[in-house]
């Protein structure tokens, strides 16, 4: 007969003694429990005394999570989470440094532990470490040269374990003063600092930007570029994340005005106007030393780095968004002078005096040239940029062009200009839309997805990156134009092809420009319709009556299939990120169908699985019957709190949430697109719902293509075997072998 669901079968420690086995009963208070663990040893005083998991967390064990509790548990008698906290607070305050360094020490192992952390702060023990931050190291001045190793081992413990009380987000980060982040600054300023201090420096700092607008402020005072990128010309590859990390926060929190940084030394990063962060990778060559000590360097790059790397590009990408949502007006002459000096690029004029001609031979001249020059509206052009997208962003590239790459500006226009109307090729609307379509695929103005580590190295090798990937973009399209033999009523299509080979092309990963125009140069017109036609042989479709009338036959069957599919991927289960405001310390949760489709399991882990999660080990449990609803994107209750899920639009199509009771919630995060169509669709397929993800759409047409072809197959009188033909014996000789030797 099993045991009953409320007692847990677990052996507990007490340092001296033998452990015990006992039977917990989890109905009993666990003062009760602790108390009769402490009687079983004569320990008076059980309220001086707490249970907590004998492993490598040493999570203290209260009311809350005590059906964590597993069978066959390991756990620990020890001091009570006040107790040990006010024992620590009194030892960190020690004279003696040794007492003192191991204090911080265990302070540094316990603070990850929220109830131990609440007891520490009830103590004001934030005060504490920050008061030791700010003055308790100028007491140890002179200690710190002849004992340099104890000062950095303390100084690193104290740091660590206030990261660690600061993550749980018990304590609001505006409490803190000037003079602490003057302190923490001075560490990431100074040339020679212990690599664990300068790691948690950093990483306070980056917390200290995102989570307050006011220490932004102060932050920006005390830390400049220039101070920031010794730290990516080291070796050590955590420091270097750590580093971008916080430029991307202060890039990030940046007010609209000030996001652009400057770089020199002696300016801070507030002082910046936005129109200069641009700047800082040119004075600094903050890019090139990126591009030289980490793309390009002999390590590989890990998911983190990858990340920030990530997020740095689409912030850069997104310095344009303000001329890309920014309209032309006809009527400013130096945004018009922009289009005379393409006039005059292209064709070699110079601007002709008021009283050279008639003001209607001139008009003509005018519109005749911007004709060439392939605008939509020939009489006055600005008005072509009063689209938004791509707004000015598409004439600044032009101009780029046209001032970079003179000679394949001028051949691109005079070629099309000499061809027949309906064969140009208009390089005016050209540009416009591919600046629209480039905009799209770099997704200028969105901000960066909280998980992606999809950044390309090539946008790292040049300060004027976008425009570059213009000039070759837009000599792409121009060639393709030719290669299709397109007309003006072929223009969308032409679009249609330049995407594709652009997609593709980039989808390679390429490392610089030159490999990328290269990886273009593979992929011709003629190319890319080989692809597609491989790719429509995959996906044939028939359109005949009796073909049809089998599709549907078939239909339902594999309807099911994936059906039984999608709920297979549910009891296997599937570990899900928890969002936080620091990532380097991910929190992940798994969930997982029970295999008779009655309950989902669910429960907290320490780290990614590797292989199997077993069901005891998740104690939280949601019968399906309860559930009511399955909610999406937007509709999902944890996208409209405050925090990183709001607006952020790949985040967005990952969130899904269960409905269940009256108005409780489980919120999920996919870790991709596929495993949000598999729960989805599982979850639907639960509650008898439609499933409805393109990952169906797409497994239907791939398995009723399949079906239709075995079924379709000249079989007749041919037996088809159930099982597969038996390995054959193997030879009694070899003779047959022939030795090349």
């Amino acid at each position: 007969m099993p045991p009953p669901a409320d007692i847990v079968k677990v052996a507990i420690e007490w340092p001296g003694a033998f452990p015990k086995l006992m039977e917990i009963d989890q109905k009993k208070p666990l003062s009760s429990v602790i108390k009769e663990v402490c009687e079983g040893w004569s320990l008076g005083n059980h309220e001086n005394f707490a249970l907590q998991h004998a492993d490598v967390t040493n999570f203290y064990i209260t009311e809350k999570n005590r059906n964590e509790i597993k069978n066959g548990a390991i756990l620990r008698l020890t001091s009570s989470p006040a107790q040990t906290a006010q024992q620590l607070h009194e030892k960190i305050q020690s004279s003696s440094m040794d007492a003192k360094l191991e204090a911080l020490k265990d302070l540094a192992n316990s603070s990850r532990d929220i109830t131990f952390a609440q007891e520490f702060i009830n103590l004001d023990g934030i005060s504490l470490l920050t008061q030791m931050v700010e003055s308790g190291t100028e007491r140890y001045q002179k200690l710190q040269k002849i004992m340099k190793p104890c000062f950095g081992d303390m100084l690193s413990f104290t740091l660590t374990a206030f990261v660690e009380l600061m993550d749980h987000g018990i304590v609001s980060w505006d409490t803190f003063s000037p003079a602490f982040i003057k302190k923490i600054a001075s560490y990431v300023n100074k040339s020679a600092m212990d690599v664990a201090v300068l790691q948690r420096s950093l990483a306070i700092l980056e917390s200290m930007v995102l989570n307050s607008h006011d220490l932004y402020q102060k932050v920006a005072q005390e830390i400049t570029i220039g101070q920031l990128i010794p730290h990516l010309q080291g070796v050590d590859q955590d420091i270097q994340t750590y580093t971008i990390a916080v430029i991307n926060a202060l890039f990030l929190k940046a007010p609209e005005e000030k996001r652009q940084l400057d770089l020199e030394d002696n300016v801070n990063i507030l002082d910046c106007p936005l129109t200069e962060m641009a700047n800082i990778l040119a004075q600094k060559q903050l890019r090139s030393i990126i591009l030289s000590n980490v793309i390009r360097s002999n390590r590989s790059i890990n998911s983190e780095m990858a990340h920030q790397l990530y997020v740095l590009q689409v912030l850069t990408f997104n310095l344009l968004e303000d001329r890309m949502r920014t309209k032309m007006d006809p009527q400013d002459q130096a945004q018009r002078d922009i289009i005379f000096e393409l006039r005059r690029i292209a064709f070699d004029v110079e601007c002709e005096p008021n009283n050279s001609g008639s003001i209607e031979k001139r008009k003509s001249m005018y519109t005749r040239d911007y004709k060439k020059l392939g605008f939509i509206n020939h009489v006055n052009p600005a008005v072509d940029f009063t689209q938004i997208p791509p707004g000015m962003l598409a004439l600044d590239n032009m101009l780029y062009f046209a001032k970079h790459q003179q000679d394949a500006y001028i051949r691109i226009v005079l070629e099309n200009s000499s061809r027949e109307d309906k064969h140009e090729c208009p390089f005016g609307r050209s540009s416009i839309e591919l600046t629209k379509m480039l905009c799209e695929i770099l997704k200028v103005g969105e901000l960066p997805s909280e998980t992606c580590p999809d950044f390309h190295p090539m946008f790292f090798t040049h300060d004027r990156s976008f425009e570059e990937f213009f000039c070759i973009c837009i000599q792409l399209l121009n060639k393709t134009w030719k290669e299709m033999r397109a007309t003006s009523e072929d223009f969308n299509k032409v679009m249609q092809v330049v995407k594709d080979q652009i997609m593709r092309a980039l989808n390679t990963k390429p490392n610089s420009l030159d490999q990328f125009k290269s990886k273009l140069q593979n992929l011709s017109y003629t190319e890319i319709l080989k692809i597609r036609q491989s790719e429509r042989m995959n996906q044939e479709d028939f359109q005949s009556r009796p073909i049809l009338e089998l599709r549907e036959k078939i239909q339902p069957e594999i309807m099911e299939l994936i059906r039984q599919q999608r709920l297979n991927r549910l009891c296997e289960g599937t570990c899900f990120r928890k969002i936080s405001s620091r990532r380097r310390q991910d929190k992940f949760w798994y969930c997982r169908l029970s295999p008779n489709h009655k309950v989902l399991h669910y429960g907290d882990l320490e780290e990614t699985p590797q292989g199997e999660v077993p069901h005891d080990s998740l104690q939280e449990k949601l019968p399906v019957a309860d559930i009511k609803a399955v909610m999406t994107g937007k509709d999902c209750p944890h996208t409209k709190e405050k925090g990183a899920l709001k607006q952020n639009k790949e985040v967005l199509e990952l969130a899904f949430s269960v409905l269940y009771e009256s108005d409780e919630y489980l919120n999920f995060i996919a870790p991709d697109k596929h495993e949000y169509c598999v729960w989805t669709d599982g979850l639907n397929a639960l509650l008898g719902k439609e499933m409805a993800s393109d990952l169906t759409k797409s497994d239907l047409d791939t398995l009723l293509s399949m079906e239709m072809k075995l079924r379709l197959l000249d079989l007749e009188n041919i037996q088809i075997p159930e099982v597969p033909p038996p390995i054959p014996k193997e030879p009694s000789n070899y003779d047959f072998v022939y030795n090349c030797k």
